[in-house]
């Protein structure tokens, strides 16, 4: 079970099947969901179907990660307003390298949420998981995200210099 933190306007707790509706409602937006082709395909492609999208989320939810590991469900404090989730998991699901990032329904955007919810995850990530380093690939249009992440100190690693792969890699290091 993943520990839940609390912020000034926000509660992080662990994402569970009570939030599945939640997450597929906040993909069901164009726009959350742009850059990231999967969802994108899912429930708008060709061969986009409802069924799948909720097996995908679904399974993202009761996946095992590892310790300390996993998805938290962004909550406004006093309300318990699904604003999102921000998740701290192997890359690809299969690491080495961890990475941090976040999805929020668009109504909240410009807040400043996304960044207090992840400064949580990574003072976690490094002071109690022990990590030494996070990364985040971002597609290189995303701007909201690529501010978010300047924000809390992620350095760019890699740019998409020979336009192959849309994502570009931000890290940061305990140190």
């Amino acid at each position: 079970m993943l520990q839940t933190f609390e912020t000034d306007r926000l509660i992080l707790r662990e994402r569970t099947l009570e939030d599945l509706e939640n997450c597929i409602e906040m993909d069901q937006d164009l726009e959350v969901v742009k850059y990231i082709p999967e969802i994108v395909e899912l429930i708008n492609g060709p061969v986009s179907s409802y069924n799948k999208h909720r097996v995908f989320v679904k399974n993202r939810i009761e996946a095992v990660y590892p310790e300390g590991l996993g998805y938290w469900t962004i909550e406004t404090k006093g309300l318990g307003e699904f604003i999102g989730w921000i998740l701290l998991i192997p890359i690809d699901n299969i690491g080495p390298d961890i990475e941090i990032g976040w999805r929020l329904k668009q109504i909240h955007w410009g807040k400043g949420y996304a960044t207090e919810a992840a400064r949580v995850i990574l003072q976690y990530a490094f002071n109690s998981v022990e990590l030494e380093k996070i990364v985040a690939d971002i597609h290189y249009l995303n701007q909201g995200s690529i501010r978010v992440a300047e924000k809390l100190g992620f350095k760019l690693e890699s740019s998409n210099d020979d336009s192959t792969y849309n994502y570009i890699r931000y890290s940061i290091s305990k140190n």
